[in-house]
């Protein structure tokens, strides 16, 4: 067979077969063939309101039919736009009096988070500032601002020489972020981190890690900024992960539940620190942005995904269908099934014994009718929609069970 034209992500070039998935509701999606599975990864962490929401899809078709989009470059504005940065202020209590700018995916926002993070020092009278600090493990996206600051060596081999400026230290060390700082001589613009670590193996923050940083970006001048791509809009059961663990940043990454995904979006919560950088200077223009920065139909579609989630309560129901599939995974443990448990709230993974193939299992878990995604050397992680039943979530872990060697 030869290889399809499409030229899949994530994927070997070679491989020549792939399964199509064609249709989706709630938790489930079926192939070209008509079977049925459980959704356990949300698609790519994102599909919080669960898959064939007409509401989502009628919202955006009416933006189309209306305006499908226009340019938010100055002049320019339009209306769902600007109602959109609204509602995701609102809900961005972590960050004390927000301003929003859009993007159209979560690699996007990181690489504008770290943009603006630089101007604003320079613009705070702090040039200097251009350095950035993340830890082993951590995932911000694969455009070279993100990709140099993520902490997984094996996404970054091949691809030339890495944007400079970008230190990566051991996970959860904060004396090793203490002693950067101090090193650094006031060279560091921002500290980079997430508040659970999601494609890097689903690891919840050390106690005290977050809060830690927080102290340490005051002391030392730096910016801290929260990549909340996977975490915000009710997958740690608030609609930040900052609210989660009480943190303050002041940038807040977002994309990926925005909308639930079903049209691309994303952006960069923008706190007061680094508004007041770049508002002190009336003829200081943002020399950044993208074509479809504030995309009026991915706007509509992110407002009517907003809407179930309040309306329907699934930030509380992340919580229901976190706790069972915890209980799940942890019998397994308890049995001796997997070596490890690790999550939060509606997050979770499974580190499997030495010697045990995750695409292996992935596979044999798919066969049974379950998604779920191999990362790393020994990890399956989880990230049901949540509108996933309890049956659906039982499924799930009957299916790893299953698939699991003896």
């Amino acid at each position: 067979m030869a290889v399809p034209t499409f030229l899949h992500p994530f994927a070997r070039p070679s491989k020549d077969d792939f399964l199509p998935i064609v249709r989706g509701e709630g938790a489930l999606v079926f192939d070209a063939d008509g079977r049925e599975y459980v959704d356990a990864m949300a698609s790519l962490w994102y599909v919080a309101a669960g898959h064939g929401r007409a509401e989502i899809a009628d919202a955006a078709a009416h933006q189309m039919r209306t305006l499908a989009s226009y340019s938010c470059f100055d002049p320019f504005t339009t209306p769902v736009a600007d109602e959109l940065c609204e509602r995701v202020a609102a809900s961005a209590t972590p960050v004390d009096d927000p301003r929003v700018f859009l993007t159209s995916s979560g690699s996007e926002a990181v690489d504008s988070a770290i943009k603006i993070a630089r101007i604003a020092q320079i613009q705070a009278g702090h040039p200097e500032r251009t350095k950035v600090i993340s830890r082993s493990f951590a995932y911000h996206g694969v455009t070279y601002g993100g990709l140099s600051a993520q902490g997984l060596p094996a996404n970054q081999a091949g691809f030339g020489p890495l944007l400079e400026g970008f230190v990566n230290l051991p996970n959860h060390d904060l004396e090793a972020v203490a002693r950067t700082l101090a090193e650094a001589g006031g060279t560091v613009a921002a500290v980079i981190t997430e508040p659970v670590q999601g494609a890097g193996g689903v690891r919840p923050p050390a106690e005290g890690y977050l809060e830690g940083l927080r102290r340490l970006c005051d002391q030392h001048g730096a910016y801290l900024i929260v990549d909340e791509v996977i975490c915000a809009f009710g997958r740690l059961g608030h609609w930040f992960g900052s609210e989660r663990y009480g943190i303050r940043p002041d940038l807040m990454t977002f994309a990926k539940g925005v909308t639930s995904g079903y049209v691309p979006l994303g952006g960069v919560v923008v706190g007061r620190a680094v508004r007041d950088a770049l508002e002190a200077d009336p003829t200081f223009w943002l020399r950044h942005g993208h074509t479809y920065s504030g995309h009026a139909a991915a706007c509509a579609a992110g407002l009517a995904n907003l809407r179930i989630l309040d309306d329907e309560g699934l930030l509380e129901r992340a919580h229901h269908v976190g706790r069972r599939l915890a209980d799940g995974l942890r019998s397994l443990l308890d049995d001796g099934l997997v070596a490890e448990v690790r999550g939060d709230v509606a997050v979770w993974a499974v580190a499997l014994h030495p010697g045990t193939d995750p695409m292996a299992v992935r596979d044999e878990v798919l066969r049974r009718g379950v998604i779920t995604r191999a990362v790393g050397a020994d990890t399956l992680t989880f990230c049901p929609p949540l509108v996933t039943t309890d049956d659906q979530v039982d499924r799930i872990v009957d299916a790893v069970a299953a698939a699991l060697p003896r």
